[in-house]
């Protein structure tokens, strides 16, 4: 049977990626270091994935075992010898610390195995699978490097489904949302898998998801936190915060449009479908777990700041982004550990401080003050 490993054995891993590539007749094999799942998943070898929907359709995945990379380190280099794939659902902060394994997988393979191999980074991260290459690269030698340049693919990928804290304890069942997409980017034939998408150009579409799906899903986050609501579909129920978000997802639709030339009613169409898939009540989706890791999500590159700035250089309007930053600004979860951090770093640095260490804005800018002005109000 076809082999895919699959780094990460969470829930989006387990409900998303790894069933997919189970329903397309592979053998998956998770790579994590939690052992109850690891042991799991080599006890029972199959698992549910169950739909957050009224009737809760259920799919079972099958063929599936695990590895622990911490303790079987060489067996997991044996399983990418001959694996079809390697795919990471595990965070983009997690990358650069399995690269090393992944490089001495790689390097085996392609002493022992010719057949083409495709990585693919599955995280919320544009060219994520370009960032994890280039850390696997640093552990190779130069003619290690051309022999995996030669036979290893390494494809960008945009990943797309909801998948909430699980009230599963000790199951490996996993709560998705019925609406999943996984575009690849590639123009050469590649095995087809179950629910994939080839695209010859990835950026239309990941910075589409990152910035309607990523940003909206953050901007409810912060703005039902500091509203007390509980879950996403609750916080949605308030309309001035949907009002809210539908003004923050026109803002990055426009910059959309303007660099893509998207169709604008397509667009609209999009965002009105992701909105309503926020609306899910059977996700009962915390606020606090779709905001957490704040930090992460006001990089330059992320969410929030990256469509603000590319609006702010296009020429369009960015107060709505500039609001919705000061919103994750004053998310002060006591649980979340970047959480804390933030709130210690403005506390201790000011606002204008934290801004320039986090998300890389000089105090002079526009967007700057914006943000700041909105922080003021929104602390009142």
């Amino acid at each position: 049977m076809k082999k895919a490993v699959h780094f990460g054995a969470g829930n989006i891993g387990r409900g998303f990626i790894g069933a997919l590539f189970s329903q397309s007749g592979y053998h998956v094999v998770f790579v994590d270091i939690a052992d109850q799942i690891i042991d799991q998943l080599n006890e029972e070898k199959q698992y549910k994935v169950k739909l957050a929907t009224d009737a809760q359709e259920t799919v079972t995945v099958e063929n599936v075992s695990g590895l622990n990379n911490l303790k079987q380190e060489n067996e997991v280099i044996e399983t990418i010898k001959d694996a079809a794939f390697l795919t990471t659902a595990i965070g983009p902060n997690i990358l650069p610390r399995i690269a090393p394994l992944i490089a001495k997988g790689l390097a085996a393979r392609v002493e022992a195995n010719t057949e083409k191999l495709y990585v693919i980074a599955c995280e919320n991260q544009i060219s994520a699978t370009d960032l994890l290459k280039g850390y696997i690269m640093e552990h190779l030698d130069e003619a290690t490097k051309e022999k995996v340049l030669a036979n290893v693919a390494f494809l960008n990928s945009a990943v797309d489904r909801i998948v909430p804290i699980q009230n599963n304890q000790g199951s490996l069942d996993v709560l998705v949302e019925p609406y999943h997409e996984w575009v690849v980017e590639t123009t050469e034939e590649i095995p087809p898998i179950e629910g994939m998408k080839i695209v010859p150009e990835l950026a239309p579409f990941i910075e589409r998801k990152l910035f309607t799906v990523n940003t909206g899903h953050a901007v409810i986050a912060y703005f039902g936190y500091l509203a007390n609501k509980e879950t996403i579909d609750q916080t949605l129920a308030d309309q001035e915060i949907t009002n809210q978000v539908k003004a923050t997802l026109g803002e990055t639709g426009a910059y959309l449009i303007h660099q893509y030339n998207l169709d604008p009613t397509e667009h609209q169409q999009y965002i009105d479908k992701i909105i309503g898939r926020f609306q899910n009540a059977h996700l009962n989706d915390g606020v606090t777990r779709v905001g957490r890791s704040p930090i992460r999500k006001l990089g330059p590159e992320d969410r929030l700041l990256r469509p603000a700035l590319q609006a702010q250089k296009a020429g369009l309007s960015y107060t709505n982004l500039a609001k919705a930053i000061a919103a994750a600004l004053l998310f002060d979860y006591k649980e979340d550990e970047e959480a804390v951090k933030l709130q210690s770093m403005i506390q201790e640095q000011g606002v204008a401080q934290t801004l320039k260490e986090v998300c890389g804005l000089e105090e002079s800018n526009e967007l700057t003050k914006e943000i700041i002005s909105h922080y003021e109000a929104l602390k009142g």
